[in-house]
């Protein structure tokens, strides 16, 4: 059976796709040195896949793993803007320094293809919208230009080297099993967590800037179908949803969707934040057949739901520890 390596895998979004590819009947191998991800998101799934705790960074170490895999989804990075900035060295090793060994890697040890986690933030801030993948990157953040360096690996991996690659531009990315206690969480994680604890968020800027917000599974249905596509080696796809939601239309939506109220707060604008962002999918429907299955609002319900049921287990273990004290 052929195996197939998902780096990062133990993230909120390589953990769904590790779902789907066992839901295929795929033999999955998962590289991630949980310095992002958790191998609670892994928990039942722990006897059908094999997890290597290796660092991308370390090419002695995931080079065995990658070699012959059938696919090579690499999801791994450092994906935080403001942690760019603030730490930009840890950053440029994982985000460049690891995707450029992920590509030799599976060069050299004749993989069929890898499908890389590109970013939208490679855009910058764009006059006109939405987003379309022939206009000419402006990254903003140490991040977007990581980010833009290996989707070029990518393009030179299959021009110089024959190795199959796929580059897709990850929008606003939401869902299930993103935790929001950490400092890489996206802005509906953190979201939740406050409609939740029934608290008002921070919202940094005036809440105007818009994301092309895109359900975790419809990004996954994209990564399948990006692994399979004919005649696309070499090229770089938006993977969103086509839609834009503004920070202050999104915290509505959940107040809504709750039934509170509880007017945000908001501070100062972080950098390196992008303005606006919203996808042209016309390449990724017509070149991957790409379709989106989830709405906004139908994406924040499943979310949601998943939200407070979390919470709701956290509080029964929690208050099973303290009869314990008793």
């Amino acid at each position: 059976m052929s195996r197939y390596v998902v780096t990062g895998g133990a993230g909120f979004i390589g953990s769904a796709l590790v779902r789907a590819l066992l839901a295929q009947g795929r033999r999955v191998h998962v590289i991630d040195n949980l310095a992002t991800g958790n191998l609670d998101n892994l928990e039942e799934l722990a006897d059908r896949i094999t997890v290597h705790e290796y660092d991308i960074r370390n090419y002695d170490r995931i080079a065995p793993v990658i070699a012959g895999a059938e696919r090579v989804f690499h999801l791994a990075a450092i994906p935080s803007v403001p942690k760019s900035i603030q730490q930009p060295a840890p950053s440029h090793e994982a985000n460049i320094d690891g995707t450029f060994n992920v590509f030799r890697a599976a060069a050299e040890g004749r993989a069929g293809r890898v499908i890389y986690a590109a970013s939208s933030s490679a855009y910058g801030d764009t006059a006109v919208l939405p987003k379309v993948e022939t206009m000419s990157p402006r990254p903003k953040s140490p991040y977007a230009v990581q980010k833009l360096v290996g989707e070029y690996y990518a393009s030179v991996f299959w021009d110089c080297f024959q190795l199959e690659t796929v580059s897709l531009r990850f929008f606003n990315v939401f869902g299930p099993r993103q935790d929001p206690t950490s400092v890489y969480s996206g802005v509906l994680s953190l979201f939740m967590t406050c409609l939740l604890e029934r608290r008002s968020p921070t919202i940094f800027g005036d809440g105007e800037q818009s994301r092309d917000f895109t359900y975790v599974e419809d990004v996954v249905s994209l990564l399948l179908k990006a692994s399979d596509a004919q005649g696309v080696c070499g090229k770089v796809f938006n993977a969103g949803n086509g839609g834009r939601y503004t920070l202050n239309q999104t915290w509505a939506l959940l107040q809504k969707i709750e039934g509170v109220n509880l007017p945000a707060h908001y501070g100062p604008p972080r950098p390196g934040d992008v303005r606006d962002s919203q996808a042209d999918t016309t390449a990724a429907v017509r070149e991957l057949g790409h379709q989106p299955r989830f709405t906004f609002e139908q994406g924040l319900r499943l979310t949601l739901e998943w939200y407070r049921a979390s919470l709701e287990d956290k509080q029964v273990a929690a208050a099973g520890r303290d009869s314990l004290k008793i």
